[in-house]
């Protein structure tokens, strides 16, 4: 088990009032599993991938990420997993602009210590695996939104995590660049990477091998692919 979130609740504060956003998550996700969280805007989605991301800590609940519960982890420790066991995916890149590809992909080596020889080496690697090797040395302003998302991915994956955390990662894409995105992460997913996808797009979220579904700050357990649903129907 990669992930175990039991009974999480958050709460953000505006002055002295507590503002509740999560009531009593409870979610397992296997090694290996690809996920898709699907959720209306203002369901509560974001808070739960920042969560899950360790990027926020919960009000109250457990929380382990491969096995360790983190809110029993300093910030550093907190830091260490962020940068070695999760590749973080956005909806608008998040790349840097006057960097060329390759530094930005080799960025979270750079921030594990990874001396700069291993670290350019790395990122090339990984930027063939997207299919950008001829474009190396162009930067971010020089690529189309399918193109920056591939370098994205590239970057996520560039220190070997054991999953992927994408939100929104077609949101700022054409349906064709989309769908190539897509692609990757099920080649990604078929090599044993761990993907938590989250998404408003029911189409999107299809690709997924599972789907929950947030609302109003509850998560709705359960869920198939209409593919997996056609399948079932078929065998009944």
């Amino acid at each position: 088990m990669l992930i175990e979130l039991n009974n999480i609740c958050k709460s953000y504060y505006q002055g002295k009032d507590a503002v509740p956003v999560l009531f009593d998550i409870s979610l397992n996700v296997d090694e290996g599993e690809y996920l898709a969280i699907m959720g209306p805007s203002g369901s509560g989605k974001s808070t739960l991938m920042n969560i899950i991301g360790l990027l926020d800590l919960q009000t109250s609940g457990l929380y382990k990420f491969d096995g360790q519960d983190v809110g029993k982890c300093t910030d550093n420790q907190l830091s260490v997993i962020r940068n070695k066991k999760i590749g973080f995916v956005f909806q608008n890149f998040n790349l840097l602009p006057r960097q060329s590809i390759v530094e930005n992909v080799a960025l979270p080596l750079l921030y594990a210590g990874v001396k700069k020889k291993e670290r350019t080496e790395r990122a090339k690697e990984m930027l063939v695996r997207v299919g950008l090797e001829e474009r190396m040395s162009f930067k971010p302003t020089q690529l189309s939104g399918g193109q920056k998302q591939r370098v994205a991915i590239a970057r996520a994956m560039v220190t070997h995590p054991r999953m992927l955390l994408a939100d929104e990662p077609t949101g700022a894409l054409d349906t064709n660049s989309g769908e190539q995105v897509m692609k990757l992460f099920h080649e990604l997913n078929n090599e044993g990477v761990t993907i938590v996808m989250i998404t408003h797009e029911h189409e999107i979220a299809n690709h997924a091998s599972r789907i929950v579904t947030i609302r109003d700050g509850r998560l709705e357990q359960g869920g198939f692919t209409e593919k997996d649903s056609k399948q079932e129907d078929n065998v009944l």
